[in-house]
């Protein structure tokens, strides 16, 4: 069965469809809506009408394709106040696509669909029968959080204020980088040798991340180069997410640790977490960032298994 999938969150228009029983994605397609220079987000309205405008040019590109379910996220994650009105685009295509096909239409969350975007890439069917640790860090999360059978379950830590994601892309614009940022100061800060100390602010499994914003800013102030300053920025972030993991583990026990989001795509981050976490699974960014693959195979299982 291919099914397709939506995905309409706050800086990205993504739409995937994948051939489930052959673990293949065919297609995958992500548009990172414009944001003025200098400027580090969008309002609601605005990216609503991006998406819309996204998806018309998307959906042209694969008329004849015989799917069999559509997925869509529908809110940012699996809480009954979590809203956002970004996700209303890509609700309003789904429900017209699967309604002209006469297919399933499968709604989640943009976080559930994460999570079973690793997990498909990662490619063990045991772990969707498992209880599970995941890390969601992006520009709207820094979540560490408890699933089960393919589904997050429970927020256990977040970050109290400002998110990983944000951070970075509040960095990379101050260097002059388009938004989102988090590619050019990853790229930056793979160029710096230097092993970098820093203390980090977490309390419980909950972290604070404002402190960092100012701490790089002063770092680039005293003349720091800008190499210097994004490894700065993402070491912070992964002895923060470190902190958080073990402080879960040490009340939850020892369990499978999944990785996504836009951030965990840093090679910076991931080799900083892996030297003190060998078991940590992180997958590759295709999987790992904002996209639709996760939403399209959740609309399959849903389907096949009922």
């Amino acid at each position: 069965m291919i099914t397709l999938g939506i995905d309409t969150s706050n800086y990205a228009t993504s739409v995937a469809l994948v051939d489930n029983e052959n673990h293949n994605v065919i297609y995958s397609e992500k548009i990172f809506l414009p944001v003025e220079e200098g400027k580090t987000g969008l309002r609601q309205q605005q990216a609503l009408f991006e998406h819309i405008k996204n998806l018309t040019n998307i959906f042209s590109s694969f008329k004849g394709m015989d799917i069999g379910a559509v997925g869509v996220s529908v809110k940012p994650k699996d809480e009954d106040d979590s809203y956002m009105p970004c996700f209303l685009a890509g609700k309003m295509s789904a429900y017209s696509i699967a309604a002209n096909l006469n297919v399933p239409l499968i709604e989640s969350s943009h976080q559930t669909g994460h999570l079973t975007s690793a997990l498909y890439d990662i490619n063990n069917e045991d772990l969707f029968k498992r209880t599970l640790l995941m890390l969601h860090v992006s520009g709207g999360t820094t979540d560490i959080m408890l699933a089960e059978d393919g589904k997050v379950v429970k927020t256990l830590g977040s970050s109290l204020d400002l998110y990983a994601g944000q951070a970075v892309d509040r960095l990379g614009v101050r260097l002059g980088y388009p938004f989102p940022a988090g590619q050019y100061v990853s790229e930056l800060a793979e160029k710096c040798d230097e092993r970098i100390a820093v203390k980090v602010s977490v309390k419980g499994f909950d972290c604070n991340l404002s402190g960092l914003e100012n701490q790089c800013d002063k770092l680039l102030t005293n003349g720091y180069s800008k190499e210097y300053v994004c490894k700065y920025c993402l070491t912070y972030i992964a002895r923060t997410l470190i902190k958080m993991i073990n402080n879960v583990k040490q009340e939850y026990g020892d369990m499978p640790l999944v990785l996504a989001g836009g951030v965990m795509s840093s090679t910076v981050i991931k080799k900083i977490v892996t030297e003190n976490i060998p078991d940590a699974m992180f997958v590759k960014p295709q999987f790992s960032s904002d996209n639709a693959i996760g939403v399209a195979v959740n609309a399959y299982r849903k389907v096949t298994n009922g």
